[in-house]
């Protein structure tokens, strides 16, 4: 029995009262239904919301723990050493993550079983394969070179490696998920079981007597990632068990890879362009000072987390959309999920501003240095909110060696802007640097977006009769 907003209205309020918000009563009974593919993105992209926020709280809640347990030099390690390692096994994917999300839909519709079967298991084997090889080899590296690194860097490092094969598998299953709008299954493991988890095991291992380092915080995390990884694994293939039986696997690696590439290259410079900050300031500074950063910059994810909301719930729609061929429609969906990202991110901005510094007070009182830097770095997050996930309609719509360039330009500018500013001006210069590039992304995208597919995807663009796409030359 569904629950309607209407006829709860009509039974409880007088006529006059109901007449004024009647629209508004009926968009959220089309949502709460999820009876046609718009109201299902929406819905998907407020239970995504919802578990970002969740993840938030509980992430804040983690890191203050764990910066007041390991003091300000021994966090700075920890995070520098987590940030790299989540990094490498994010992009040791090669793209298979998202691609999956575009092919599971079109095999399904198509009834073409066989190479469902066959990209649901080589996404897994791949990512596990490659990102082992990686790890031995990241592990022998720094090894070899541990006369040339900080000394208090070389154990966590070589403890971290041990996580990428799961950080990579756990990123293939949230794809797969999320292929079939599962936005529960996709999310919840590694952005709220995954952080509870490492806490629980921090927090047993700090009663238990062992000494708050960051040795003992990345084993921890080592921990808490392969229980939450495996038991996503047997989640998500149980549930694809009920979609498509067991049986012949049609294998086109080569197909695949073709498309995972470019979506790896913009996906990979999008992700290095989101921690190349934390990255930079960890090359020129000292720990105290990455963990002071790394800080600010984990309050703006409040901020940031809309976006990437925004993005689970739409990317499938966006894929079913690009095989249709009503353009208009498409349009206006671009054009729904921008201000979908722009005015919650600009409300949490405001919120943001104005708790900022109690927030940072409870990471510590030399914490509170990355206050300013806050008003600076909100200007890039809001401008880039302002065009939605654009890079991800790009790519559903065959983009990606465009959207890649348009990343790798942004990339090389934040670091070039890096390597200028941080030395002169601290975290300071840091800020500025990552400002300047998320504006510039934010432009360079949605003129992208206009030029391949005529459609002016901003938060204040009004609903015009957009032109067909342009062919791709």
């Amino acid at each position: 029995m569904r629950i309607s907003a209407v006829k709860t209205a009509d039974r409880f309020l007088p006529e006059n009262l109901i007449r004024p918000i009647r629209p508004l009563l009926l968009r959220l009974d089309a949502l709460l239904d999820g009876s046609n593919q718009h109201a299902v993105a929406q819905r998907v992209s407020l239970i995504a919301f919802g578990i970002r926020i969740i993840s938030a709280a509980i992430a804040l809640l983690s890191q203050v723990i764990f910066a007041r347990w390991m003091g300000q030099f021994e966090y700075g390690i920890f995070v520098l050493v987590w940030v790299t390692v989540v990094i490498l096994g994010n992009l040791s994917c090669l793209g298979f993550q998202t691609s999956i999300i575009r092919y599971v839909p079109e095999y399904l519709e198509r009834q073409q079983l066989e190479r469902l079967r066959g990209i649901l298991f080589t996404s897994k084997l791949f990512a596990v394969s490659l990102t082992t090889f990686l790890a031995l080899a990241s592990a022998a590296g720094v090894y070899h070179f541990r006369e040339v690194l900080e000394p208090y860097y070389v154990t966590p490092f070589l403890l971290g490696f041990i996580c990428l094969p799961m950080i990579a598998l756990g990123d293939t299953l949230d794809g797969t998920a999320r292929s079939r709008s599962w936005v529960m299954i996709a999310l919840t493991p590694t952005y709220i079981i995954r952080p509870i988890l490492t806490l629980v095991v921090m927090s047993i291992a700090h009663a238990a007597g062992f000494p708050p380092t960051a040795i003992i915080a990345v084993i921890c995390s080592i921990i808490a990632t392969y229980a939450t990884t495996l038991v996503q694994l047997a989640v998500v293939c149980s549930r694809f068990n009920a979609v498509v039986a067991p049986g012949k696997k049609s294998i086109r690696f080569g197909e695949w890879f073709a498309v995972s590439l470019p979506i790896f290259l913009v996906e990979g410079f999008f992700f290095l362009l989101t921690n190349a900050d934390v990255l930079m300031v960890g090359r020129f500074m000292e720990p105290d000072k990455v963990a002071t950063y790394f800080a600010t910059v984990k309050l703006l994810a409040l901020v940031h987390f809309v976006y990437f909301s925004v993005k689970a719930g739409a990317a499938q729609r966006y894929s079913e959309l690009m095989h249709t061929t009503d353009h208009n429609q498409l349009a206006l969906f671009a054009r729904d999920t921008a201000r979908w990202t722009f005015w919650p991110s600009l409300a949490m901005a405001l919120v943001l501003l104005l708790l900022g510094k109690p927030l940072l007070y409870l990471f510590g009182t030399e914490f509170t240095e990355g206050y300013p830097l806050l008003f600076i770095m909100v200007i890039g997050v809001v401008a880039r909110a302002s065009v939605g996930p654009a890079e991800s309609l790009l790519n559903m719509a065959g983009k990606q060696k465009i959207c890649a360039a348009v990343y790798a330009v942004t990339l090389i500018v934040n670091i070039c802007l890096s390597i200028v500013l941080i030395p002169a001006y601290g975290l300071t210069g840091a800020a500025c640097a990552t400002a300047f590039s998320m504006i510039f992304e934010a432009v360079t995208l949605t003129l992208t977006v206009y030029n391949r597919l005529n459609i002016t995807m901003f938060v204040f663009a009004g609903r015009v009769t957009e032109k067909p796409a342009k062919e791709e030359i």
